[in-house]
């Protein structure tokens, strides 16, 4: 099994750790969509835990991210991705795109998401990458946002006409905020799962260390709190992480983070009147990552001119995007 555990993280070996005795199931399965559909939503439903996070903007999901849920014998290892870029071309898109394509070559199976009821031309220039697929590889069309559509009568024939543009394996209407529907989904998975043995303990929760978590809990809080003023030519980027000695039983975190922007208006928005709207941002994520990591957090973050880094590839590749 590889190791799950984030690099600071003692290793633990305790039988809680272990998978069940007798034949296991384990699959990665991916979740692909255009921006915007829900999938990071989904993710943190079907794990149960928010590991990915979210906003009404697209391209909040830059990464690939897996998320771990065990359930008897078997292993789900959902690998969220960044919604597939149709229509711009810098380099930050292009590295977007390639994250996309390479992931779908290494999972078992494929969950496409859409909005249910809905099929635009954004979600049809998708079917190409599926067309690509190696023949045999399940791919199940998840239609989210049930709980939007009004008129269910529409979706029998809506479900009919989606049969027609892929032989898809399944086709499952639901809404991630309905854990019920949530649980049919992972029933309606498991069959397609192969044998073989875990790739994670039991325990684990995702492959990402609690530095890159908490870089991607400052950009949700970055996307979510600047509405639609601030342009995608920004990011965030971890200085320091380091756990202090604790006095008390709880552990301590200090962290320093950078946003990089592209100009200087952006830095200005980012700060707001009085630097008040840079202190919000910085006490709502000083807040989820205290939840999250179960950890008292000393949080400082700054902002940052770097013009033109989202068409710089050693810059990106520096910001930890490959």
């Amino acid at each position: 099994m590889h190791d799950t555990l984030p690099p600071d993280t003692p290793s633990d070996t305790s039988p809680d750790t272990l998978p069940p005795a007798g034949p296991t199931r384990c699959a990665r399965i991916a979740l692909i969509g255009r921006p915007n559909v829900g999938k990071s939503t989904l993710l943190n439903a079907l794990i149960g835990q928010k590991i990915s996070i979210t906003s009404r903007k697209p391209q909040t999901t830059r990464h690939r991210i897996h998320g771990v849920h065990v359930r008897g014998a078997d292993q789900f290892v959902f690998v969220d991705l960044p919604g597939f870029q149709t229509r711009h071309g810098n380099a930050l898109n292009r590295v977007l795109n390639h994250t996309v394509r390479a992931a779908l070559g290494d999972v078992d199976i494929v969950l496409f998401v859409v909005e249910a009821g809905y099929f635009g031309a954004d979600d049809a220039k998708l079917l190409p990458l599926l067309a690509e697929l190696p023949a045999g590889k399940p791919v199940i069309l998840v239609a989210n946002k049930l709980d939007r559509v009004k008129d269910r009568a529409v979706m029998l024939p809506w479900l009919k006409e989606m049969a027609t543009r892929h032989a898809f394996a399944e086709l499952m209407p639901l809404s991630a905020k309905r854990p019920e529907q949530v649980q049919r989904l992972l029933d309606v998975i498991a069959p397609h799962m192969p044998q073989g043995e875990w790739m994670f303990d039991a325990d684990a929760l995702t492959d990402r260390s609690e530095k890159f978590l908490a870089s991607e809990i400052i950009r949700e809080k970055l996307f979510r709190l600047t509405g639609d003023e601030l342009p995608y030519t920004s990011t965030v980027v971890i200085d320091q992480f380091t756990e202090e000695p604790a006095r008390t039983a709880a552990r301590m975190l200090r962290i320093h983070a950078s946003v990089v922007v592209d100009r200087e208006a952006h830095k200005a928005m980012i700060i707001g009147a009085g630097g008040e709207r840079l202190k919000r941002i910085g006490t709502e994520a000083r807040q989820d990552m205290e939840q999250l990591f179960g950890a008292k957090v000393y949080l400082e973050v700054w902002v940052k001119i770097k013009s033109g880094w989202a068409d710089d590839e050693a810059k990106l590749r520096s910001y930890g995007y490959d």
